[in-house]
């Protein structure tokens, strides 16, 4: 079960993706097993070299709700290589990149992961050309089909 932001991909070109473990509460993990989380007004941000995931939503696991609550909203610190950090630091420093959450997913080994991209903005044409092409797609699909 993946969770994706699917805004990401149509309002940003992807340079680069990098995979990063989460600390998550016991909970958490459930609900995410469950598909209640949400990614799509979260964001990435480096602080103190540091990699906090600001803004997704993780909905309160119901049957432990009571005895162990969580904060829906909270901030989440990503784990990544110290190499890893120092490169998105010094790319961050260009204008115009940000860092952006693609993918909430659990591995092989059952650990969340959180798939980041370094990403640059579009323009309204980039987006507008995107739509285009996959209405063209689309259309040959159902000819071909047929």
């Amino acid at each position: 079960m993946a969770i994706l932001n699917r805004r990401a991909r149509h309002e940003y070109h992807i340079l680069e993706t990098y995979d990063a473990g989460m600390i998550l509460t016991g909970p958490e993990v459930k609900s995410i097993r469950n598909g209640q989380a949400n990614l799509a007004e979260a964001h990435v941000i480096l602080k103190n070299e540091r990699v906090l995931l600001i803004g997704c939503h993780i909905s309160p696991y119901k049957p432990a709700a009571m005895n162990n609550p969580h904060e829906p909203a909270r901030s989440r610190q990503l784990l990544l290589h110290k190499k890893e950090i120092l490169k998105l630091v010094g790319k961050l420093k260009e204008k115009g990149l940000t860092l952006v959450p693609l993918k909430l997913y659990f591995n092989e080994r059952n650990f969340a992961k959180l798939e980041i991209g370094l990403c640059r903005g579009k323009k309204m044409h980039d987006k507008r050309a995107d739509v285009k092409e996959r209405d063209i797609k689309r259309d040959l699909q159902r000819q071909y089909k047929v």
